[in-house]
């Protein structure tokens, strides 16, 4: 029997990290971005409410919706009742704003937004699972679920609390795939265990495993020469079974060729392969290193405005490869224009929203001492 989503390519383009010219999206490549994506099959396009301040939905419009049939590709977009929402009328008029943004006239996938410790009780009190429900019984939404960043156990509730979620957005990849705190295999077999199809998010952790330590690298390329690093955990994740697609943050026409060069004949890992990744991923555990993916939830409501992704790159440079010199480069570069490390009034609004829960405070304190010095 067929499940929701399985026909659909298992690669999906993610529209969060577009390239940016200025403080705009560059609509120029984005739009060749997508006519290659379209023309080598692939259909499955994920935004959000809040990507790029809005930036995300609206370049969806002027270089998707506006430019093919609809019926051409899938479009899903989110609901982040969390954020910049005081009152249930607010957090509703989201899905009203991100359908005015893309011009979609309705979405293939709609998602209640991050669920997931205290963010949850938002759309709960704010009423928005049966708002959204009702807009499916409109029309609006073709297919409702969630994405989700907090612990199996909190999973399997929410599953049972709300069975008719047709499917989960998660956290997977091969780096989190046995971490305690993201739980990336556990909260993906209880998706499986009540029958929801699986998007996986983040297969490359913020690109953070596009760049290995050389080391970690020459596995990779012993292994297979020909094969790109962001390549090995791609395919890890579309390895699985139960999958609508994979999203990939995609920013460059470079990374769009790359991804679709070994996603057009997807192959999945073979025993063998999976050994190499099992070795890089046990290895990459003994790497101290800031689980950053620069999803910038914590960057919205830092009263300070600290570039709080940009400083912990720049830590990151340091941690894994040992070059302090290269990190205060970095670190410069990413406060150019204020917002030192130092500002931080230890508010916790970051480590509030922070999907990798990291405690930033403390990291920041960190970069403070080795990189203002």
């Amino acid at each position: 029997m067929a499940y929701l989503g399985e026909k659909i390519p298992k690669l999906g383009f993610g529209l969060m990290r577009l390239p940016m010219k200025g403080g705009d999206v560059d609509l120029e490549q984005t739009c060749q971005m997508v006519d290659l994506f379209l023309e080598k099959g692939f259909t499955y396009f994920d935004t959000a409410y809040g990507y790029l301040d809005g930036k995300s939905e609206m370049a969806a419009k002027a270089c998707l919706v506006d430019r093919y049939p609809r019926d051409r590709f899938q479009l899903a977009t989110k609901l982040p009742a969390w954020a910049d929402a005081h009152t249930a009328e607010e957090a509703r008029q989201m899905f009203w704003t991100s359908l005015e943004r893309t011009g979609a006239g309705y979405f293939d996938f709609y998602l209640l937004h991050n669920l997931g410790e205290e963010r949850t009780r938002f759309f709960d009190e704010f009423g928005i699972w049966d708002f959204l429900k009702a807009r499916k019984e409109e029309g609006l939404i073709r297919h409702l679920g969630f994405s989700f960043h907090d612990k199996a156990a909190v999973l399997d509730h929410l599953l049972t609390e709300h069975p008719d979620m047709e499917f989960v957005q998660l956290q997977i990849n091969y780096a989190d795939w046995e971490n305690e705190i993201i739980e990336s295999r556990a909260c993906y077999e209880t998706a499986r265990a009540h029958g929801k199809p699986v998007v996986i998010m983040e297969p490359v952790k913020g690109g953070s495993l596009a760049e290995l330590p050389e080391e970690l690298e020459e596995l990779f390329r012993v292994a297979d020469g020909s094969a790109s690093t962001p390549s090995w955990a791609i395919r890890f994740a579309a390895s699985l079974p139960g999958l609508i697609t994979v999203l990939s943050g995609m920013s460059t026409l470079e990374q769009m060729r790359d991804n679709l060069s070994f996603m057009e004949h997807f192959r999945p890992l073979d025993d063998q392969e999976r050994a190499v990744v099992d070795d890089v991923r046990r290895r990459m555990e003994t790497i101290p290193h800031i689980p950053c993916t620069s999803c910038r939830y914590c960057v919205k409501g830092c009263p300070q405005d600290i570039p709080i992704p940009g400083v912990f790159k720049a830590m990151n440079n340091y941690l894994i490869h040992n070059n302090l010199r290269g990190a205060k480069g970095n670190y410069a570069f990413a406060t150019r224009d204020g917002g030192l490390a130092s500002g931080c009034i230890q508010c916790g609004q970051c480590e509030s929203v922070c999907p990798q829960h990291i405690h930033i405070i403390e990291e920041l304190q960190r970069a403070v001492k080795l990189l203002e010095n």
